[in-house]
């Protein structure tokens, strides 16, 4: 099985052949370097914008591998309870002024400013991903997965990206960022949704 990633991102990449067992291909390196507006108001909404556009330009431009392939595209981010979901579809640019991705630090900065005075008890937030996924016969899969946890006062721990520094497990008493690979691809919402989508589509 031939798996080509509609992403960028070397940590993506990594996490997507760790949960497949199988090597990731991005899917610039096949030709495919457009970068869709997500303009979906839910995260399956994006990855599927995102997974049709590339399976799209991939059979345009035609240099496709051999055999069966997949086509997939995440949209992932941070749901918090006392923002009322927010930062939601727009998590990477959270801490944005022109529209475009804000880095980690700005995100988690922001975040942490806009719940500066929320109680611990309030922190509740979930990390959300939906994955789709396109075959070489154009056929749509979507799997989406969660996972729950706090809003901690600072970032602690130096491993993941994005928000893990900051979001907190109460069963691992920890931060995402403070857990090894194989104990975050094991509850994390992005290995969760591709847990469930290698069923569909392998099984």
């Amino acid at each position: 099985m031939y798996i080509i990633a509609a992403t960028h991102n070397k940590n993506k990449l990594r996490e997507f052949g760790e949960i497949f067992g199988c090597p990731v291909h991005s899917a610039s390196a096949l030709g495919a370097c457009s970068d869709p507006e997500e303009t979906g108001i839910t995260f399956s909404e994006n990855s599927k914008i995102k997974a049709t556009a590339i399976y799209d330009e991939l059979m345009e431009v035609g240099n496709l591998p051999e055999g069966d392939f997949w086509v997939i595209a995440d949209d992932s981010g941070l749901c918090v309870d006392a923002l009322d979901g927010a930062p939601g579809v727009y998590s990477a640019r959270y801490a944005s002024t022109d529209g475009h991705n804000a880095t980690d630090e700005e995100n988690v900065e922001k975040l942490l400013k806009d719940l500066e005075n929320v109680p611990e008890e309030e922190r509740k937030a979930a990390f959300v991903c939906a994955i789709t996924a396109v075959n070489r016969q154009g056929e749509v899969h979507t799997a989406e997965g969660f996972l729950k946890g706090y809003i901690a006062f600072e970032p602690v721990g130096n491993g993941g990206f994005g928000y893990d520094p900051v979001m907190y497990i109460k069963e691992k008493a920890k931060t995402v960022a403070e857990m090894t690979p194989d104990e975050k691809n094991a509850i994390s919402h992005r290995g969760q949704a591709l847990k469930v989508l290698k069923e569909k589509i392998w099984f």
